[in-house]
């Protein structure tokens, strides 16, 4: 015999959430640097594929800027200061 009814049974769930503070590493346009100076620095500070710093070399080129890698700032940071000791600008937003 089925019951005439059923009940609804109210189930409280925890989601577990990580927050991480990640943040981007951009890497800005100008006049001064040549397109294969700013690839060889994107290969060798953020370990880029060659194919991928040439993307993302265009990008900075075209569009004012380019997202390069993003982390946690502490992750972010010493690539920050490699790209600008080449003078590439960069900032971590």
């Amino acid at each position: 015999m089925k019951p005439q009814y059923q009940e609804d049974e109210l189930v409280d769930v925890l989601d577990a959430v990580e927050t991480t503070d990640l943040m981007d590493l951009v890497v800005f346009n100008d006049d001064v640097n040549t397109f294969e100076h700013v690839i060889r620095t994107l290969i060798k500070v953020c370990k880029h594929t060659p194919e991928q710093a040439e993307q993302c070399t265009m990008i900075i080129h075209y569009k004012g800027k380019c997202q390069v890698k993003n982390g946690t700032f502490d992750f972010l940071r010493p690539m920050r200061e490699a790209i600008c000791e080449a003078g590439i600008d960069a900032r971590i937003l």
